[in-house]
């Protein structure tokens, strides 16, 4: 009794008994429909927001955040120049690496791969490959012995494991009493990696840097420096910064150049589906508008009434909002809470499904990532919340506004 008679009377034509069976569906619907659109959406943008994540963690994580290198891809002296970016605040680590393109020979077992020449020393400081070896051990790679580790994809189709050889042949030539000949070294396998990216498990190949330097006659030069960064999304502004200290003499890259489309990718895709997704929201509050519009035609005696004891006409047009806000809260209400209970627990419900069904959602040799990862944001279901709160009460303006102009002569001249 002590409820405005706007509530009171909104709340009795939601639950209704003597409602119009098929008014009431629609309400149901449009109920069902915002929950669902909810929940895919606080859904979707978590495993966008995963995949984003996870894509950051082990493509950034492994590729320089800055690289410096020479004019013709070869920096001479180097060590100076080292000592100078060390230097930099903005600097975590630096690391010099050699870089060619080799092909690896194992009996009748070829495969193309990069083989980057690298101080074991130095490495931690700008890659995380150290920490993704499924056999052996960076620091195997010992100065003239020929030690090598391969991307696992790289392994397997060589069929090679730890303590096995394999031939590199470089793509220069020598002139020996025999004529020319191709360059050709013996490696041993000292480590295996899996970073979970095709262009290092399938295409790259780690040897120590001494090594590389006299497998590539490059005794006094590397092909450049990686840099790793405090912040790695001010890697363009160090990049302009670099560039101008070193001069013309040295090439500065960074990692949006080289990897900064895959991310924008990402971007466009979660507001591509994030738009796509709100269709079903927005078909809902369609059929929220359908139903107040029916249960105002259905309640034009009552309207009547009401409107002859004194009721006016705002408050009328108030009875039809509280009607449709209700509905829409309920099924957002509902919507938020199963859809942060799907977000929370993605990583258990798609391997369910792919177990029972016997498939694979992302197949491992065609994605970045093999598993549907979820990273669920406060922020991301408060906006979807607080928008679709506001939509469902932008749309029962109208109705109610219908509702407040009928004319009460009018309903009452055939009752």
């Amino acid at each position: 009794m002590f409820k405005p008679l706007e509530l009171f009377i909104g709340q009795r034509y939601t639950h209704s008994r003597r409602r119009n069976r098929f008014i009431s569906f629609i309400s149901f619907a449009s109920m069902l429909g915002i929950m669902l659109g909810v929940m895919v959406l606080i859904t979707i943008l978590s495993v966008m927001n995963g995949f984003e994540k996870e894509l950051r963690d082990r493509i950034l994580g492994v590729v320089a955040h800055v690289t410096v290198s020479g004019a013709d891809n070869q920096l001479s002296p180097w060590s100076d120049t080292l000592k100078t970016l060390k230097a930099n605040p903005e600097v975590l680590g630096a690391a010099p690496y050699t870089q060619k393109q080799v092909m690896l020979i194992n009996g009748n077992r070829l495969r193309g791969v990069i083989i980057q020449g690298i101080d074991p020393a130095l490495q931690p400081e700008v890659s995380e490959v150290n920490f993704r070896l499924l056999e052996g051990s960076m620091e195997a790679l010992v100065p003239r012995e020929y030690g090598i580790v391969l991307g696992v994809e790289v392994a397997n189709n060589l069929g090679v494991g730890l303590g096995d050889k394999v031939t590199a042949i470089v793509p220069q030539v020598q002139v020996t009493p025999a004529g020319i000949m191709p360059r050709v070294r013996r490696f041993t396998v000292v480590g295996v990696h899996r970073v979970g990216m095709q262009e290092y498990d399938g295409l790259t190949a780690f040897i120590h840097l001494d090594d590389s330097q006299r497998l590539f006659r490059m005794p006094d030069s590397v092909s450049g420096i990686r840099l790793k960064l405090n912040d790695l999304f001010e890697a363009p502004a160090l990049t302009k910064q670099l560039q101008a200290q070193l001069g013309k003499d040295y090439k500065v890259s960074d990692w949006s150049k080289e990897h900064g489309n895959i991310f924008r990718a990402v971007k466009t895709e979660r507001i591509a589906m994030t738009v796509i997704l709100s269709l079903v929201v927005g078909v809902a509050l369609f059929n929220l508008i359908a139903s107040l519009m029916m249960a105002v035609n259905d309640k034009q005696a009552d309207i009547a009434i009401l409107r002859t004891l004194g009721m006016p006409p705002g408050q009328v047009m108030r009875i039809f909002m509280v009607q449709g806000s209700i509905i829409g809260i309920i099924g957002t209400i509902f919507g938020v809470i199963l859809g942060v209970l799907f977000a929370l627990n993605v990583g258990s419900i798609v391997p369910f499904i792919e177990n029972t069904f016997g498939f694979k959602i992302f197949p491992p040799n065609l994605f970045y990532v093999s598993e549907v990862p979820s990273q669920m944001y406060v922020s991301d279901v408060v906006k979807i919340a607080i928008l679709a709160l506001i939509c469902s009460v932008l749309v029962t303006i109208y109705p109610a506004w219908r509702a407040a102009k009928i004319q009460p002569a009018e309903s009452l001249r055939y009752e």
